[in-house]
């Protein structure tokens, strides 16, 4: 089991954040593909191609109140989720008691090498600095079987850009936000030898400010 008072600190300041936030988020986002279609599509295409390459289970990575990992374990995959915060893990067991989840960072997940058979990571690689990010994808390569699958979210636009929030819901956070282009992502997930297959940026819809970009992804091999 990993350590977490050897977690750099961007790690620390995520923990600490979503634990502070964790009862408001979940209450805000109990099914956060309720009202995207768009985006249940793109995890159903995700689910076959897991389901189509073998059995090995898939890591919902920044799993939060854990909706997610309940739609894929629906669309028939096995899945557990992983998320860098007691609080949200706690909560996310509370919700759907049928499932596995587990505090854990994607910067070093406790996982033997070649066991997932697919990645989900929807908003979750945000918080991670882009000089950490192609380590992090080395990650999801190296738990990744080949041939396995990976599906990317994240808000984007024309230019990398970050932001800090030092408030959410009332209470007191310390979040940065790495906002980054399609591009800069897929140059990082090459460097960590994990191939895009497809790309899909859609325009904001209702309270959104912000495009939201999507990368299907495959480990090679297999």
């Amino acid at each position: 089991m990993t350590d977490p008072t050897t977690d750099p600190d961007f790690v620390r300041a995520t923990r600490t954040s979503y634990d502070a936030i964790a009862t408001p988020y979940t209450d805000r986002h109990p099914d956060s593909l309720a009202g995207h279609p768009l985006e249940r599509a793109l995890l159903a295409a995700f689910a076959e191609q897991v389901r189509a390459h073998g059995t090995a289970p898939v890591g919902d990575l920044g799993s939060g109140p854990g909706d997610v990992t309940a739609r894929l374990h629906a669309l028939g995959v096995p899945v557990f989720g992983v998320d860098v915060s007691p609080r949200m893990v706690a909560l996310a067991r509370e919700a759907h008691p049928h499932l596995r989840f587990h505090v854990g960072t994607m910067t070093s997940l406790d996982l033997p090498d070649e066991t997932l058979g697919g990645i989900t990571a929807l908003y979750s690689t945000i918080h991670i600095p882009t000089d950490h990010l192609t380590a992090a994808f080395a990650e999801f390569h190296r738990v990744l079987v080949p041939g396995g699958h990976a599906l990317l979210s994240f808000q984007t636009g024309d230019s990398d850009e970050l932001m800090h929030l030092t408030e959410r819901f009332g209470k007191d956070i310390s979040l940065h936000y790495y906002l980054r282009t399609p591009e800069t992502v897929e140059a990082h997930l090459g460097k960590a030898g994990l191939q895009v297959r497809a790309r899909v940026v859609r325009e904001p819809v209702e309270e959104e400010t912000r495009a939201r970009a999507f990368l299907l992804v495959r480990r090679c091999g297999g």
